[in-house]
């Protein structure tokens, strides 16, 4: 397997989940240390922090549990979505490439013109 696979990008989520979760229990602990020694006297602060590390711990435990079974990988997925990107912006560009035509055929013709307002026995 090489570096940068799907395993490789797994087993990183996974261990980043594992730190996000030791994080977030220590700003529990953290916080609910310092309000038991009485470090902190604002509830606010205590509060947000230990908010903060919840959610965290919350998000962490959610990204630690994504059952692979039912799953499409995120390589399908993402091709899935390519393909169909791919069809629509080369039919856009398509769009746009036979108007630039146009746009350049209308430019010849108004700058082979002559100017009715020109003196008529100027040269050019």
């Amino acid at each position: 397997m090489v570096c940068g696979g799907f395993t490789c990008s797994k087993n990183a989520l996974c261990s980043l989940n594992v730190v996000y979760m030791l994080v977030g229990l220590l700003l529990i602990g953290v916080a609910a240390w310092g309000k038991g020694f009485g470090l902190v006297s604002s509830i606010h602060i205590i509060g947000g922090v230990i908010a903060v590390g919840f959610f965290l711990l919350l998000i962490a435990i959610v990204g630690l549990s994504c059952k692979s079974e039912s799953c499409h990988t995120c390589g399908e997925l993402m091709l899935t979505h390519a393909t169909v990107a791919l069809k629509i912006l080369g039919g856009v560009g398509l769009f746009f490439s036979f108007t630039e035509i146009l746009g350049v055929w209308l430019a010849v013709r108004y700058r082979n013109q002559k100017d009715p307002r020109a003196n008529p026995s100027a040269f050019l």
